[in-house]
């Protein structure tokens, strides 16, 4: 059975709902804002977490309140096609995949509601054990770059590994002093981006620098384009993985050549529909998957990690726990891998934050 059918006919009372804005000063240097959405019916609450990172159109979201019509008895199919079929933006997104992060908050508030009305967890709902979470620590070393934030949490936990964002700023002395630590998994080239602060342009240099220190890491959205760029990866295919392009299957269909690993941000995919269908996908066509964060600070934080848990716990999961996202990170957050903390009831993992 298809991954989704487990999950469409779910019954699902909703009462109405309510937005809860939230702001954290995090470690790669900007005010991070969320908006929490709590889905209420039957007694019980559901959640999920927008993660558009535009502030002012979080701030529009909870101005306006809770104007959408979904109050009523639907199943959880008819209640994620009927917030597809709203525009959930009062005035125009700052960035067009901001409409995916934000039908994904309400979709998988549905989720966690409707499971939670039924009395099981989504693991029960889809027949699928939960397994010991491996994860990464996503970082920037800052301008200029620094050992600073690698050795700050290797002194928390000797243990842990990391995703790292390469810059042009990198010395030949530092990438070194990063091999030395021997505790790089991946290399992020941000090549994808525009208009951001982790912009990165195409750099043969940088590229090659990193490609020969780093044998064994994951090389994540390069410039395949740039012709320098290009000849420094082209024998390096069979560890390009990709994420920032990645918001369905048509887009995995789409890359330049067949990858080995792709990262699935349920918030970049959108619908829980097209988020089953691209596990399903993955899982049939022998393609590795991964998850990544979007530096929540609410329970979304918990439900990528659930959702890795269950379809991809040996990957490179970008989803360490969120301390770790803290300029000061504090001492005692878990060890990698994550043990499963699924919620007896709903789409919740018990460590992370529901407030």
């Amino acid at each position: 059975m298809a991954t989704f059918d487990r999950l469409a006919n779910l019954p699902l009372q909703v009462d109405g709902y309510s937005l809860e804005l939230r702001r954290a000063e995090v470690a790669s240097g900007f005010e991070r804002v969320t908006t929490i959405v709590r889905l209420a019916g039957g007694g019980v609450e559901g959640v999920g977490e927008d993660v558009v990172y535009d502030a002012v159109d979080h701030e529009a979201q909870v101005a306006a309140g809770p104007v959408h019509a979904l109050a009523g008895r639907w199943t959880l199919g008819d209640f994620c096609a009927r917030v597809e079929s709203l525009d959930l933006f009062s005035v125009t997104p700052q960035r067009e995949v901001s409409r995916l992060y934000r039908i994904w908050a309400f979709h998988s508030a549905g989720l966690d509601l409707a499971l939670r009305q039924a009395g099981r967890s989504l693991a029960h709902a889809l027949d699928r054990p939960g397994q010991p979470m491996r994860y990464v620590v996503s970082l920037r070393l800052g301008e200029p770059p620094t050992m600073a934030p690698v050795e700050k949490r290797l002194a928390l936990d000797p243990t842990l590994r990391f995703k790292l964002d390469a810059t042009s700023s990198w010395t030949p002395e530092l990438i070194g002093t990063l091999v030395a630590t021997g505790a790089v998994d991946s290399i992020d080239f941000k090549a994808l981006y525009r208009g951001t602060i982790v912009d990165q342009a195409a750099d043969p240099v940088l590229y090659r620098r990193v490609v020969e220190a780093f044998p064994d890491a994951w090389l994540e959205d390069p410039d395949i384009v740039d012709p320098g760029t290009a000849e420094v990866l082209a024998a390096e295919h069979d560890r390009i993985t990709w994420d920032a392009p990645i918001h369905s299957i048509a887009d995995i269909e789409a890359l330049a050549f067949r990858p080995r690993m792709v990262n699935i941000k349920p918030s970049r995919i959108g619908s829980l529909r097209s988020l089953c269908e691209a596990y399903d996908y993955c899982a049939a066509q022998g393609i590795g998957a991964y998850g990544g964060g979007q530096t929540e600070l609410g329970p979304g934080r918990g439900q990528a990690q659930y959702l890795a848990s269950l379809f991809h716990p040996d990957g490179p999961n970008d989803l360490a726990p969120s301390g770790y996202n803290e300029s000061e990170p504090p001492p005692g957050l878990p060890q990698s891998p994550l043990i499963p903390a699924f919620a007896q009831a709903g789409f919740r993992w018990e460590l992370a934050e529901l407030g």
